[in-house]
């Protein structure tokens, strides 16, 4: 089992920046791939960013150039570094782990999940 816990979000304007945090315990954190999705009120969850075992990334388009995750073996953290926020980005984020052999962005391929945390970017 692992265990998740996402902190990090809250309100801020337009432009404005936010930086979610997610950590983690339980099992050898270096081992998963790790993600960030969000989902919107009456929307599906969408894949935000995930970052692989050795450090590889990989973005939604509609954050790319934008949000930056990064994560910190040596802490078990991975965070989502959020810039340029716009009213769209407005979703509860959650992180997610997969231990499966190939980075993906897609929900279902994700183990374990947190708990997600409320980013609010008012217009």
């Amino acid at each position: 089992q692992v265990q998740l816990v996402v902190s990090g979000g809250g309100l801020v304007q337009a432009g404005g920046s936010l930086r979610l945090s997610c950590a983690a315990s339980g099992r050898t954190f270096s081992n998963y791939h790790m993600g960030w999705f969000r989902q919107a009120p009456g929307k599906e969850r969408e894949f935000v960013a995930a970052i692989s075992r050795s450090g590889g990334t990989y973005y939604a388009d509609s954050v790319k150039g934008r949000f930056t995750i990064s994560r910190d073996n040596a802490k078990n953290t991975v965070y989502l570094q959020m810039n340029s926020l716009k009213p769209e980005d407005t979703a509860v984020y959650y992180c997610a782990a997969d231990r499966a052999t190939a980075l993906s962005g897609r929900a279902g391929e994700y183990d374990y999940w947190g708990q997600g945390t409320q980013v609010t970017v008012s217009s």
